[in-house]
């Protein structure tokens, strides 16, 4: 199969499961779009020009459709304040650290698996900075910001978002050795320079 192909057929499941999660976002499937920006680093990789911002693009979508559809104006709506915006390099640092594993993909199964421990946690510690950070700083929602209310912020929402982020993640990793177990053949990830 051709990389565009796999390219394709990726980024089509990942998105369809950012659509399906994203419309419910504290609902009773919680949302993978962490989960999804990193497995897109992750297999996705060298298409990065094309697939990042059309995932961008579907996870506006989403927002806009789920808000417009409550009746609200999509850009009025508390959460799409300017730190809204910050989802940008939110969203870049989930990529990142699918990048990074993508790359080393080549170690033994152990060290990946003690990589993968590492390097979920620090994409996601980043990832929420950016996007709690930006909301926290920069929409209208706190009428007076402080370090210690960021700080306090920032810690009460960190492990719910990696609990997350670490499932879905988690079990993208099980259901990729379970098929390369399976079939024999290695599911490579995008791990050529580019």
């Amino acid at each position: 199969m051709s990389a565009t192909r796999k390219h394709a057929l990726a980024f089509a499941a990942l998105a369809l499961v950012m659509v399906l999660t994203r419309i419910h976002h504290f609902g009773p499937i919680p949302d993978a779009s962490w989960a999804v920006f990193f497995g897109a680093g992750f297999w996705m990789g060298r298409a990065w020009r094309w697939a990042f911002p059309s995932l961008m693009l579907v996870a506006v979508t989403v927002d806009y459709f789920v808000i417009t559809a409550s009746g609200q104006n999509f850009f009025s709506h508390y959460c799409v304040s300017p730190g809204y915006w910050m989802l940008l390099p939110a969203h870049a640092a989930m990529w990142a650290g699918g990048r990074l594993l993508a790359l080393r993909a080549q170690r033994p199964a152990w060290q990946r698996g003690l990589e993968l421990l590492v390097v979920v946690p620090a994409a996601v510690a980043l990832c929420h900075l950016f996007a709690q950070g930006g909301f926290y700083w920069l929409s209208d929602v706190v009428a007076e910001p402080t370090v210690a209310g960021w700080a306090k912020n920032y810690a009460d929402w960190f492990l719910p978002y990696l609990k997350v982020a670490a499932i879905y993640i988690g079990l993208a990793a099980l259901g990729q050795a379970s098929v390369e177990a399976l079939s024999g053949q290695s599911l490579r990830a995008d791990r050529t320079a580019g």
